[in-house]
């Protein structure tokens, strides 16, 4: 399985979700977990996406999310879940 974690962060609006749900689904990455927040306007979420059977590579499916992101104002951060889990160990 070739997985990524996805976090999104900016000011609240309506469309984050979907905007950012549509272009996985276009490429059909997976979201095999999803966690969001809102803390005091503030919109936060994660993602474990699947990549396995996707139409697109790691590199490309993160362009295409920032390009995203720049339009719905939000900053979207990508990464492979090897180095993800690597950064965040104890």
């Amino acid at each position: 399985m070739m997985r990524a974690v996805v976090s999104v962060i900016g000011k609240d609006k309506t469309g984050i979700v979907a905007g950012i749900s549509n272009v996985l689904a276009e490429y059909n990455v997976n979201i095999v977990d999803i966690s969001q927040t809102i803390i005091q306007d503030v919109f936060a979420m994660i993602m474990i996406v699947d990549l396995s059977n996707s139409k697109i590579d790691l590199l490309s499916l993160k362009k295409e999310l920032e390009k995203k992101a720049k339009e719905l104002g939000v900053e979207v951060f990508v990464q492979h879940e090897d180095i993800f889990n690597y950064m965040h160990r104890i």
